[in-house]
């Protein structure tokens, strides 16, 4: 029994290196984006899909590209364009002439991980072909329905910078995504090391894998092993709470601001990342600083504020802060 449990641990051991080595990797090709990356693992071992929001050229679908690479997994980078189709995510049942009969085509959504570029400018209906995917791992084309190849995982990007033509992603709909996380450009130092490196025509973007399908899903298993204290669960459920009723929790000064606070997703989202952070860090059991340090990028998409907020420049940046300074844990 004792030497099970040590083979155990020390998988786990080898497991929290690798995941180190996967930045390392990832670093060799995509400088500073660190956060992002992470972001992206902890959705991939928890099954979350993850919104990036950020301005052009900050090595979004590099990044994704790249970390496909390191995990081995398929890829496919979808532009989400006006007059795209949900076939074409998808698929579609196609005639063939030879056999007279039709067969299915399926469409790049039968792949491991998903870049849809700019997901905002594609119109509802494709939105909901996606959004759908996501959440029953499965499609339908004809009458049959098809399961998703596993892992499976969607980022979606929105460009802030143009709104003209665009059609936002609703309320409930953009609730799908585990989190939302901001790109916000790069230091000086890195983006003088990104300008050395792509500016010389000669360099070689190579990486190796370091890990397969089976450690994604052996990692996903460990990591749902981690322990959350039953104080830190009900810290979780405070959280939450102080977003729907501020009033309740000494935010009186944000109360004329939110219209809703954040739904069920963000108390399960908390917990599954707050776990993912601290397998990372090679422990076995949450701290608070875990749930602090996922709160923002889980919640901010979730607490929906009223146009006083926006005509009083409030945002929900601010307002997480706020949560996190006055909720104890007790």
């Amino acid at each position: 029994m004792e030497t099970e449990e040590i083979s155990y641990e020390e998988r786990i051991r080898e497991h929290q290196i690798k995941i180190k080595q996967v930045f390392a990797e990832v670093g060799k090709i995509v400088v500073g984006q660190q956060y992002m990356v992470n972001r992206l693992l902890i959705g991939l071992f928890t099954g979350g899909h993850i919104l990036l929001e950020g301005v052009p050229g900050l090595a979004k679908t590099l990044t994704v590209n790249t970390l496909s690479r390191v995990l081995d997994l398929n890829f496919q980078r979808i532009q989400f364009t006006p007059d795209l189709l949900p076939s074409d995510l998808i698929g579609t049942m196609i005639y063939n002439q030879a056999s007279s009969a039709f067969e299915v085509k399926k469409g790049p959504i039968f792949s491991n991980m998903i870049l849809a570029d700019e997901i905002n400018r594609s119109p509802a209906k494709v939105q909901s072909a996606l959004l759908e995917a996501m959440q029953e791992k499965q499609v339908t084309i004809g009458e049959t329905t098809y399961r998703l190849d596993l892992p499976f995982l969607v980022l979606a990007t929105q460009n802030p910078v143009e709104q003209e033509g665009t059609y936002p992603l609703p309320e409930a709909q953009v609730d799908r995504f585990m989190m939302k996380v901001y790109i916000d450009y790069l230091k000086k130092a890195d983006e003088l090391e990104v300008m050395r490196r792509m500016s010389n025509m000669g360099y070689k973007n190579q990486v190796n894998q370091v890990l397969s399908k089976q450690d994604i899903f052996d990692i996903r298993s460990e990591i749902n092993q981690v322990q959350i204290s039953e104080m830190l669960e009900k810290y979780i459920i405070e959280l939450v709470f102080a977003s729907r009723r501020p009033s309740e929790y000494d935010l009186a000064e944000f109360a004329n601001y939110i219209q809703f606070g954040v739904s069920p997703r963000a108390s399960i989202a908390l917990n599954l990342a707050a776990k993912a952070v601290a397998f990372f860090d090679e422990r076995d059991y949450v701290l608070p600083e875990d749930i602090k340090e996922v709160a923002a990028d889980v919640m901010n998409h979730r607490i929906i504020l009223n146009y006083e907020a926006e005509a009083d420049g409030v945002k929900t940046k601010d307002f997480v802060e706020a949560i996190l300074r006055k909720v104890p844990i007790s």
